[in-house]
């Protein structure tokens, strides 16, 4: 049965395209055919991550309620195990159109309390309006060092205050960054750091129990 993850944020620049792009390759190396569609057709930019803004279209057709629910329907008959969903930051009407046909949310922040605070609003939003019941949480561009000198948002009370459970955590990792700017995959460039973080998520997805740790 075809899993749709709507992938969302209370803010941007929480690195939410760099993980779907990271946790939907590490799902097609685990075996499972996996469908991404970038949901902020007004500033896309999954097209770049994935190394390919060359063949994308410059103009896309508007969002509707109708056009996702097809899109669903095809992806599920041509086989696809997972349709992952990159949608746009905050709380967007288009937001609507994606929520619609999710079966499930992941909501990216990093441990900062604004972000925190925006992934709680956004979570809730998805719950309360859309009926999205399974919605979980990764942390993202953790930096140990700056948690454990206080200068950085703690991961239990990211945790506590978001109130979702914990999908992964992410440290920050600076060949994530060129991987981006040059369209490389990170699972190409290394095992380690994000991409493992990468493969460990998707690996909870299917169902595997994979200790939380970076």
């Amino acid at each position: 049965m075809l899993k749709v993850i709507l992938v969302a944020s209370g803010k941007g620049g929480t690195g939410k395209t760099s993980l779907t792009a990271g946790v939907g390759a590490a799902l097609a190396q685990l075996g499972s055919k996996v469908l991404l569609i970038d949901g902020d057709c007004g500033l896309r930019n999954l097209d770049i991550v994935l190394g390919m803004s060359d063949r994308a279209p410059v103009a896309l057709p508007a969002l509707s309620e109708r056009g996702m629910e097809q899109l669903a329907v095809q992806a599920e008959e041509a086989g696809f195990d997972y349709l992952l969903i990159d949608g746009p930051a905050g709380l967007p009407a288009e937001l609507s159109f994606l929520a619609h046909i999710a079966t499930q949310a992941i909501i990216v922040t990093s441990t900062d309390r604004v972000c925190v605070r925006g992934a709680e609003r956004c979570a809730r939003k998805l719950e309360e309006e859309y009926c999205i019941q399974r919605i979980r949480m990764v942390l993202n561009r953790v930096r140990p060092r700056l948690i454990s000198r206080g200068r950085s948002g703690n991961i239990d009370d990211a945790m506590d205050e978001a109130g979702l459970p914990l999908l992964g955590l992410v440290p920050e990792d600076v060949d994530l960054i060129s991987c981006s700017n040059s369209g490389r995959s990170i699972h190409a460039v290394k095992r380690t750091g994000a991409a493992r973080a990468f493969v460990n998520i998707a690996r909870r997805l299917n169902g595997e129990r994979i200790p939380l740790k970076l």
